[in-house]
């Protein structure tokens, strides 16, 4: 019989349902054996979907439920306190992105992970940046590493959309505070934007950047303007603005390079690929169009992968840091005017 990774979702909110109807379509060795959230009746709906038991708090789902690991899905200010406890339980961790709002929480949870495994050998920690996994970000890498558009030269990395309705969830609106959140989009979606460029082209050095806030109700910025320089001394842009207006479809990404072009689209469901060189001047759709939410299933299937084989993670959970660093240096850049460093 293929062994089951029993696993605890921790917070039922709107990226829950992303994360199950991953498990459902490609992760079939997680079994879903308890639902966690405040709200009983959000926990209660993906128990009664699941065949798991429902608890307020993940404290009393450690003391009556039967599960090997944790998927943690709440506001970024928790996240410290609810892994700590799991590691304290000897529970496996996938950790939703960010690590924590702060550096040092980021360490602190590293460091907790770390002890945890002198106690627990074998103990995972992953942190779930879906990025990593997003089909057409992956094809991108591939295509790159082929060669098929040369050398890339520079890249883009932008989304712009409409204040979507999750972000009133709940009574809280955490996203909105700069306390819960740690910032605004740069934090939070603007960290799958920033993976992909650091899978293609390497590690960031600094960034220098812009700062604005169209959307009043929220606290942190909702609009970012930067350029990104690497450690090969390469430049892309990154761009994200959130306001509660219509907006036109644009590409999410365009990576150039010394031979073509790669085209991603938008699309949460469907954006596509567009490969333009020598060969397909017109531009090449290199595949069926799979999207944004394509991403969640492999990366659970990823992380059973390596809690019941002991596989090596796609990325291992410090390469987080890399996006909330990059984020926290837009941040410093915007008050002081100038490059920041990412890693200093």
């Amino acid at each position: 019989m293929t062994a089951k990774l029993k696993l605890a979702l921790v917070g039922c909110g709107a990226i829950a349902r992303y994360h199950l109807d991953g498990i459902n379509k490609y992760a079939p060795r997680i079994e879903i054996t308890a639902a966690i959230d405040p709200d009983m009746s959000r926990a209660e709906g993906y128990a009664a979907e699941t065949g798991a038991i429902a608890f307020p708090t993940l404290a009393q789902a450690l003391q009556h439920a039967d599960f090997d690991a944790v998927d943690i899905m709440v506001p970024h200010h928790l996240h410290e306190e609810l892994v700590i406890m799991a590691f304290a339980a000897g529970k496996h961790v996938l950790l939703e992105k960010p690590m924590a709002p702060t550096i040092d929480a980021c360490q602190r949870i590293l460091d907790a992970a770390a002890q945890a495994r002198t106690q627990f050998p074998g103990l995972v920690f992953m942190v779930a940046e879906n990025a990593q996994y997003w089909p057409e970000i992956v094809l991108a890498k591939e295509l790159i590493d082929e060669g098929a558009i040369g050398d890339i030269i520079t890249a883009r990395a932008s989304f712009a959309m409409e204040l979507p309705p999750y972000f009133f969830e709940d009574e809280t609106a955490w996203r909105f505070s700069k306390a819960k959140a740690g910032g605004g989009i740069a934090i939070d979606g603007g960290s799958h934007w920033i993976r992909p460029l650091r899978m293609w082209m390497g590690e960031i050095k600094e960034v220098m950047g812009v700062l604005g806030n169209p959307l009043p109700q929220m606290e942190g910025e909702s609009m970012v303007r930067s350029l990104v320089r690497f450690e090969s001394g390469k430049v892309a842009t990154f761009e994200a603005l959130m306001a509660e207006a219509v907006m036109a479809p644009q590409p999410w990404w365009r990576i150039n390079g010394t031979k073509g072009e790669i085209v991603i689209e938008e699309g949460l469901e469907n954006g596509a690929l567009l490969l333009y060189n020598a060969e397909n001047r017109n531009g090449l759709r290199v595949a069926e169009p799979l999207g944004y939410a394509n991403s969640f299933g492999p990366e659970l299937r990823d992380f059973a992968h390596v809690v019941l084989d002991g596989a090596e993670p796609a990325a291992d959970a410090a390469y987080a840091l890399g996006e909330l660093r990059t984020a926290l240096a837009l941040y410093r850049s915007a008050e002081s005017g100038q490059w920041e460093s990412v890693w200093d």
